[in-house]
């Protein structure tokens, strides 16, 4: 894991996002945002879980089929099984240690 600061993302509204393996953080301040790193971090097993190619092709199959299916793009986001696991768990800061494999289709 390889932790970025990236002027790209400041006039997003994205506070972070990992490219295996990458994370890459809108603002400094947030290399001690505990919440924000494990939420990446959950990213980064779905990642490599899927050989990593796999997991943005899943993301991106199942953003636009939840955005066709609700018209809103945060929503469409908030679906997707990857950030429904990393959501439901990024205060769990033990959640790596005991987390199975291909956890994320509970989330489907």
């Amino acid at each position: 894991m390889i932790i970025v600061c990236q002027t790209l993302l400041k006039n997003t509204k994205i506070n972070g996002i990992t490219l295996f393996p990458f994370i890459i953080l809108s603002n400094k301040l947030d290399k001690d945002n505990k919440v924000l790193l494990n939420h990446e971090k959950i990213h980064i097993r779905q990642q490599l879980e899927l050989l990593i190619i796999f997991f943005y092709i899943w993301y991106v199959v199942e953003y636009f089929y939840h955005f066709v299916k609700l018209k809103n793009g945060n929503l469409a986001y908030r679906s997707i099984s990857f950030e429904k696991e990393a959501y439901a768990n990024e205060n769990n800061f033990d959640y790596l240690d005991r987390r199975n494999l291909w956890t994320f289709w509970k989330y489907i």
